[in-house]
């Protein structure tokens, strides 16, 4: 090993917001990267919380990344209430701590930072980098919702956890002629919804992009039964809402958190189901499994490409910019090109022509 003297340059590494399979992929990918080119890496704990606390911050070294490709999670912890310039203090006031993060990370005269995260740990990457931080960002998220990349590591294997669940819940909705109800996650986006609905064989799938009607609905459930089908299967997207309607929120919001939490739907379709139809219904929410396990093959090659391809801009000094998937190549954008719009589902997309061919209701 390199002595510590000819090691010049050093990194930070984090993760932001919440957690999803192959984050240790990525900070696999990036440590490998950069000590292969002389740099030290140091990993940040629990998101930007390890910049304005640096006893939260430790060498990354190879032998301290070694056996977590496949583990999910993130070996250096996440948080989505550590926002530098809104940070919540013990007696619940909220201060800006930007200042004093800004200050560490010059002090330990750290070369760049790779911040991995959804939109909203991007966006305060982005402020970061605007206030004279150099910096890269690697895209995740479960949801998809990231624009400027085809595809987001975790939702690949956030799909098959759903298609899986939706796989045994087949068996069980046949066995007792049941309606069975399934929220899944994805906020104000419908990709894993509509690609776990699909893939799993659905009968109704409900996203965020097509206000859906509790009769339309109804009407497929009955027809279904009329086929001597005597059971059916619904995925609710967590963002879904029916038309003119709003969206279904938990009453309180965690301390921290910018925006409102998601739930609710699933079981207030069920049960509007059982009291138009009659027929027994039961909802189920897959909540959190989705962003555990081991992460998919994809989640584990694209978080992989991810981590070096961070390496490599920050080599070239091509700071706030994202790494994103432009197939068949790893290309960068600007963050705020990532962050300005919320990727949705085309609502004339060839998988939802597919599956209304297929006989598929979105309740409208």
């Amino acid at each position: 090993m390199e002595k510590k003297n000819k090691r010049t340059t050093s990194i930070g590494i984090l993760t932001g917001g919440g957690d999803c399979p192959g984050l240790n992929a990525v900070i696999r990918a990036a440590v490998k990267s950069a000590w292969n080119l002389g740099w030290q890496v140091y990993g940040i704990q629990d998101g930007f919380e390890g910049l304005i606390n640096t006893k939260k911050m430790s060498i990354l070294r190879p032998k301290d990344i070694t056996g977590i490709l496949h583990i999910g999670g993130t070996i250096l912890g996440t948080t989505n209430r550590g926002n530098p310039f809104a940070l919540k203090t013990k007696d619940g006031k909220t201060v800006n701590a930007s200042k004093i993060l800004i200050k560490n990370f010059n002090s330990l005269k750290l070369t760049a930072l790779i911040v991995i995260g959804g939109d909203g740990t991007l966006s305060i990457g982005q402020k970061l980098f605007e206030k004279g931080i150099p910096l890269v960002g690697v895209p995740k998220t479960i949801d998809n919702d990231l624009s400027g990349t085809v595809i987001t590591f975790g939702f690949d294997t956030a799909v098959s956890t759903a298609t899986d669940a939706l796989d045994k819940l087949h068996s069980t909705a046949k066995s007792h002629q049941r309606v069975m109800v399934v929220e899944v996650m994805g906020r104000y986006s419908g990709w894993i919804a509509l690609n776990s609905g699909v893939s799993g064989g659905a009968d109704i799938i409900l996203i965020p992009e097509i206000p859906f009607k509790i009769e339309k609905i109804c009407e497929k459930v009955m027809e279904r039964y009329r086929q001597k089908k005597n059971f059916c299967i619904v995925v609710v997207a967590e963002g879904a809402k029916p038309a003119g309607g709003e969206l279904f929120t938990k009453e309180c919001r965690e301390a921290g958190r910018g925006e409102p939490l998601l739930g609710g739907i699933g079981e207030w379709v069920a049960k509007e189901i059982a009291r138009c139809t009659g027929k027994e219904t039961r909802s189920l929410v897959l909540g959190h499994l989705q962003r555990g396990g081991q992460p998919t093959t994809f989640d584990r090659l694209l978080g992989t490409r991810f981590g070096a391809a961070a390496v490599r801009l920050i080599a070239a000094k091509k700071f706030g910019q994202m790494v994103s998937l432009r197939p068949p190549d790893i290309e960068s954008i600007p963050i705020t090109e990532a962050t300005g719009t919320r990727k949705l589902v085309p609502t004339d997309s060839d998988v939802i022509k597919s599956a209304r061919a297929l006989g598929v209701s979105f309740g409208d």
